[in-house]
């Protein structure tokens, strides 16, 4: 059997979506010595990125396999684990950390600090873009994109096993019955929305961003964390704030939670309720992520 699917407006909501700060001073240059470099992590982009790589990385890590519907309820409440407007801050600050991994970047807006460094944040919080022409910029923006194509691409491909999953796991029978407490389990869903920090997460982000990458191409958001990350080595705490939303990734964001929420409501049986997590709370905010790495399709058009 095939699993319902919420059909219309819902559906056409979503394709047409994904279509479309620190008291800590980075270091001048690269670490010396052999292994592999240790990710500077501002403490106060820390706390604001925390929010998207503990979500990417929590729900990119659930399994397929299911025993039985007590276990399925856990994983769907660990995949509504975000609310909309913090993960939308949250990935521009986890852009900015990675863009704070490029040394000549990070160099070229310390030389600023007392000497223009009012100037260049005005001009940073007017026209984020202008962060990639500075030296380094466009190197910082390619480890930024690096840095969400590779959260995003990794939730969305396990979202798409777990898609694959609800159809194998109709050999289960209890997979099959019917859902006796639907209004109580889309409640608990629905209770488990944000960032519930726990005390390996600052590990975990300092891990993620050592992983580095570069990937060519600028995005509203990109620029905005290379801006974020300027502003952040000038100390100008308040104007980076201003700049931690994107109205693309926030709308994406928000489908994907209603879609997720109106497809628990719709399903019946439990199979329907493992579509219903590959599907809307893996695949679509994952691809949210990637298509907030895109640039405009205006832009791509005319091959800026």
């Amino acid at each position: 059997m095939r699993p319902r699917i919420v059909r219309g407006l819902i559906a056409a909501a979503i394709a047409v979506t994904l279509a479309g700060c620190a008291a800590s001073t980075p270091p001048a240059s690269p670490p010396r010595g052999g292994g592999s470099p240790q990710a500077f992590v501002d403490v106060g982009l820390a706390g604001q990125a925390s929010p998207f790589e503990a979500y990417t990385r929590r729900t990119a890590a659930i399994e397929p396999g299911f025993a039985n519907p007590t276990q399925l309820g856990e994983r769907l409440r660990t995949a509504a684990g975000y609310e909309p407007k913090q993960l939308e801050s949250a990935m521009i600050a986890y852009a900015a950390l990675a863009a704070l991994q490029e040394p000549r970047f990070v160099q070229a807006v310390r030389a600023q600090v007392g000497k223009g460094g009012r100037d260049l944040a005005h001009r940073l919080a007017q026209d984020p873009d202008s962060a990639l022409s500075l030296p380094g910029g466009s190197a910082a923006a390619a480890r930024a994109n690096a840095a969400l194509a590779r959260r995003g691409e990794a939730l969305a491909s396990a979202g798409a096993q777990m898609k694959k999953a609800s159809y194998s796991i109709q050999r289960q029978s209890w997979s099959r019955a019917k859902i006796s407490n639907g209004p109580q389990r889309l409640a608990a869903v629905k209770q488990a929305a944000g960032y519930r920090a726990d005390p390996a997460d600052r590990a975990q982000l300092t891990q993620a961003l050592a992983e580095g990458g570069r990937r060519t191409g600028a995005s509203p958001v990109v620029s905005r964390g290379v801006a974020v990350a300027a502003l952040t080595v000038l100390g100008r705490d308040t104007e980076a704030k201003r700049l931690m939303t994107d109205r693309g990734a926030g709308q994406c964001l928000r489908m994907a939670k209603l879609n997720y929420h109106q497809c628990l409501a719709a399903a019946g049986t439990h199979y329907e309720d493992v579509y219903c997590l590959g599907v809307h709370a893996m695949s679509d905010p994952g691809q949210c992520v990637v298509a907030a790495t895109k640039a405009p399709r205006s832009v791509q058009r005319a091959g800026l």
